[in-house]
């Protein structure tokens, strides 16, 4: 009964809904009531503020929501052991995939995965590398195949398996696409649309552009590589887009300038992987030429 408890807590502090966190569960909202006020009960402590529709958690949630976290990882870890033991390549996958490596590194890799193993079913969690991370790192997902933190986490270990170079990019009427050679400090008169600060890639850019002294501040921002491409289209900014996506911009002339990431695969190293878990990371050392994975 615990374990059905703190999946309803934990999903009603992700949702910040009781029948968000039913869809979610496949309960009834009265159902997932019971479960958390029955988890109050036993732990004396209340986990959530009601103040008409809206919920939050309580200090007392907020310090437990962890350890919910931790128990739920734990007791997903022993089963996939258990799992393990019959050596089949079978059951669900969880996987927390970025929208750019989703769409433009794993198609061809997934495509060959899911003939090989029919018996598996992905199930893939779009989200921004930061928080595909935090889905490994919650036991939500068993991978996460991202743009790589410049600086190791905390938490995971990270495997590279595509090298990424980046350019700046503009429209075909923006005034630096028609320049033969541009200063560094022409790039902050003109206004940019990058990834949000907070971001990996975001990082990257302004580390390499700092060694050429230029500071920049985004007009706008988006985790999505897309968008940014469809701003600077249309004339909104300047962009950073890496060079093997495809677009009808123009790369602008910065000989000097050299920017790159790493996409991989994020995994935590303390709990058990799945056989279909292992079975995607062979597949990806093939991707990457060889690199262990293990």
């Amino acid at each position: 009964m615990r374990i059905d408890a703190l999946q309803a807590f934990v999903a009603v502090a992700e949702l910040g809904s009781f029948q968000d966190a039913g869809h979610r569960l496949h309960l009834s909202q009265p159902a997932v009531s019971k479960r958390i006020a029955a988890l109050e009960t036993e732990l004396g402590h209340r986990l959530f503020d009601r103040v008409g529709r809206g919920i939050g958690l309580t200090e007392a949630g907020r310090a437990y929501l962890p350890h919910a976290r931790e128990t739920l990882a734990a007791v997903a870890d022993g089963d996939r052991a258990l799992d393990n033991l019959a050596a089949q390549v079978a059951g669900t996958l969880e996987l927390a995939v970025s929208h750019h490596v989703g769409m433009h590194r794993m198609p061809e890799v997934l495509r060959a995965f899911v003939a090989r193993y029919p018996d598996v079913a992905p199930q893939i969690e779009f989200a921004d590398s930061e928080q595909a991370c935090q889905r490994v790192v919650n036991g939500e997902s068993e991978l996460a195949l991202i743009t790589l933190p410049v600086k190791p986490h905390r938490t995971l270990i990270a495997r590279t398996i595509w090298h990424d170079p980046l350019a700046i990019y503009a429209g075909i009427d923006h005034p630096l696409a028609r320049r033969a050679a541009i200063p560094f400090a022409a790039l902050v008169r003109y206004p940019a649309v990058l990834p949000p600060p907070d971001s990996y890639t975001h990082r990257i850019i302004e580390s390499a552009l700092a060694e050429h002294g230029v500071a920049v501040t985004a007009r706008m921002t988006s985790h999505s590589l897309e968008t940014l491409r469809m701003l600077a289209d249309v004339g909104l900014g300047w962009t950073v887009l890496p060079e093997a996506m495809p677009h009808r911009l123009v790369p602008l002339a910065l000989p000097r300038l050299r920017m790159h990431r790493e996409l991989g695969v994020m995994r935590h190293p303390q709990r058990h992987l799945s056989n279909a878990a292992r079975a995607l990371l062979t597949m990806l050392e093939a991707e990457a030429g060889g690199a262990q994975l293990s």
